[in-house]
């Protein structure tokens, strides 16, 4: 079973290499910010930074797109809105 454990930002700063260590070795670990926000440290590997060839495909056309001039500019506001924000 997985271990999880629930600390605060000032424990984690205090602590770091330790709940690293743990987190390398499969114990979830919740940084909590205040009363609101929480945050997952999870390692990461190769396979979690790999492009696949379809996300690059996407990348691409967004830029054609860019240059042809199909693309549109938002404002913060507006990206927060249309993000649900």
């Amino acid at each position: 079973m997985e271990r999880v454990i629930q600390i605060s930002s000032r424990e984690f700063r205090a602590n770091q290499k330790d709940y690293f260590n743990l987190a390398d070795k499969g114990t979830q670990i919740i940084l909590k910010r205040g009363r609101k926000q929480a945050y997952i440290l999870t390692p990461i590997n190769d396979e979690d930074l790999f492009v696949s060839p379809e996300l690059k495909e996407r990348i691409n056309k967004g830029v054609m797109e860019i240059k042809e001039g199909k693309g549109r500019e938002y404002s913060l506001d507006e990206l927060k809105v249309k993000m649900g924000l």
